[in-house]
């Protein structure tokens, strides 16, 4: 597999996974093994082939400048200008882990927002600014508790980011920094969290599993599945077997 020399119009973030990944950067040929992180900038002319004859195997993600732009403002209070990332191979485990976790199940906007929140940190922290190790100057408390009051209200459908915004007046990547200072979790995640919390309850009350991951807004069983194993270390159905055997017997 070989690219010709090309250019994005986004920030290209990519992990190596297999092999050696070989390209032309910046005048200079770069080489990535397994377990590095290659970050190319917009507008920035790049090939790209195999270093050996094994090939190579990447995932990477590409980020709208704007959106960085935007939440590096949030993540510092202030504007600035794009991060800027002077070698193109690297080790960054921030951006490693939101690799990781954009190619989980992150289509929900909300999940979307906070996703991009840790790119912009992993860009700047290699840029040298401790976007990281940065809190929020003050949190809106009346404009988090609306935000929290909502989802709490209307966890079972899709709430987008937009709607988080008119009902809170913070922007997007704003109320994503502010909402984990005063919560400790994301947006999506305390919504799911939500939904979960539901599924136990209907699931402790004998609801099939298929019926009450319908009921708390999860796409099919299988996502259940998934959520309530990653937070609880068991399964709907085991979890629902240790509540029959609690049961009073007659």
């Amino acid at each position: 597999m070989a690219y010709a020399r090309h250019r994005h119009d986004t920030y290209m973030v990519c992990r190596t996974l297999l092999g050696v990944q070989a390209f032309s950067y910046r005048g200079v040929e770069e080489r990535s093994l397994g377990g590095k992180i290659v970050v190319l900038h917009p507008d920035e002319a790049h090939d790209g082939r195999a270093g050996t004859e094994a090939g190579f195997a990447y995932r990477g993600a590409y980020l709208n400048p704007v959106e960085i732009a935007e939440a590096a403002e949030a993540l510092t209070g202030r504007p600035g200008p794009l991060p800027f990332v002077r070698q193109a191979v690297t080790q960054s485990s921030p951006l490693a882990a939101a690799l990781r976790e954009a190619f989980q199940e992150h289509t929900a906007p909300l999940a979307l927002d906070g996703l991009m929140l840790s790119f912009a940190a992993g860009l700047m922290a290699l840029d040298g600014r401790p976007a990281d190790r940065l809190q929020p100057r003050r949190l809106d408390h009346s404009a988090l508790k609306r935000a929290r009051e909502l989802l709490d209200a209307e966890f079972p459908r899709t709430i987008r980011s937009d709607e988080l915004e008119r009902a809170t007046g913070l922007s997007r990547f704003v109320l994503a920094r502010q909402f984990r200072a005063f919560t400790g979790t994301s947006p999506h995640r305390y919504q799911v969290m939500r939904r979960l919390a539901f599924a136990r309850r209907r699931l402790h009350d004998g609801v099939p599993a298929a019926a009450a991951a319908a009921e708390a807004g999860f796409a099919d069983q299988a996502h259940l599945v998934r959520w309530f194993k990653s937070a609880y270390g068991l399964t709907p159905a085991r979890f629902a077997a240790l509540g029959r055997t609690d049961q009073p017997r007659t």
